[in-house]
């Protein structure tokens, strides 16, 4: 009797108890831009999984991250706005939920010490990521504000890591890349030099966006991915050392490195995130949209209206 007494306690009691909240799990490819670096350092820092989230991080090339997508290996990735309307007039439908960062200088081309203008590429060989990628798509808006366009170079499909590797080899006139990779151009004048970069021309802009089914079943946990990014920014701003520190690591760069990379660009916060999609990200996302068509990345214009869900950053 008494036996029975005692398990009926203690089953009232385990069934009384709250069950214990499991994280919502979140896949997210991204490479290692110096832009996404916040997202490191929200998972490095504990701030996912204070905010209820399982996040894996997974670095995917830009020219791939749509596939991992359409499969349902990711449920959310980071790239730039133009590679949204990319994917999405591929076929490959996702909303972004909120902007990471501008670049001011961080993405650009460097050429051989002998180019002295854009102009002078008609008819050389510039290493850039595959049609569809923000490198590719930074080249053909940097020739284009020049009077050029893809056709007038030949373009040899690199990744912008290789892509500068290969022209501090030697290899190529011209190469488009970006931070931490232009850092090591700019430390070695003898190769070449840096002719453009998004301070010449301002179109690098990079947002996290997921699919439609992750948002409609998951809105709470795209929340809480959106606070997390505010947060690290935030931690970015009270304690940079350490924050460098971890972000650097992904890269393998000390926090001083990471620091020097980071100077080219700026995070977003949540007040510049609303600023930004209430004009700017409409203006830019109509001018990409043409571009992307006259160069036969797409063949037709999404619903540019359908591609962002803005109310993740309230």
């Amino acid at each position: 009797m008494i036996r029975t007494l005692i398990g009926m306690a203690l089953a009232a009691s385990f069934a009384a108890a709250p069950a214990l909240a499991q994280d919502t799990k979140i896949s997210l490819g991204f490479s290692g831009w110096t832009g996404f670096a916040p997202l490191t350092l929200a998972k490095g820092a504990g701030i996912f999984q204070k905010n209820g989230l399982d996040v894996n991080l997974v670095k995917i090339p830009q020219k791939d991250r749509h596939l991992a997508m359409a499969s349902g290996d990711i449920q959310c990735a980071a790239t730039t706005v133009e590679t949204w309307i990319v994917w999405n007039a591929n076929g490959i439908p996702a909303k972004q939920i909120f902007q990471l960062d501008k670049s001011y200088g961080a993405d650009g081309m460097v050429v051989r010490n002998t180019i002295n203008s854009i102009k002078d590429l008609k008819g050389k060989t510039v290493a850039a990521s595959a049609p569809g990628t923000a490198p590719y798509f930074t080249l053909a808006w940097f020739l284009k504000k020049n009077g050029l366009s893809v056709k007038d170079v030949t373009v040899a499909n690199m990744e912008p890591g290789p892509a500068a590797q290969a022209f501090l080899a030697g290899q190529n006139d011209a190469a488009m890349t970006y931070e931490p990779y232009l850092s090591n151009v700019r430390d070695k004048p003898e190769a070449g030099k840096i002719i453009a970069t998004t301070l010449d021309y301002p179109m690098i802009l990079d947002t996290v966006g997921c699919t439609p089914k992750f948002l409609a079943e998951n809105p709470k946990a795209a929340k809480a991915l959106a606070d997390s990014y505010f947060e690290a920014v935030e931690m970015i701003a009270k304690d940079p050392a350490k924050s460098h520190e971890i972000m650097g690591a992904d890269v393998k760069q000390s926090g001083e490195q990471f620091a020097k990379s980071a100077s080219f660009l700026r995070w977003q916060d949540r007040a510049a995130n609303k600023a930004f999609f209430a004009g700017e990200f409409q203006t830019f996302s109509a001018e990409a949209a043409d571009l992307l068509l006259e160069i036969g990345v797409i063949r037709k214009k999404p619903d540019l209206a359908t591609i962002v869900d803005t109310s993740f950053i309230q």
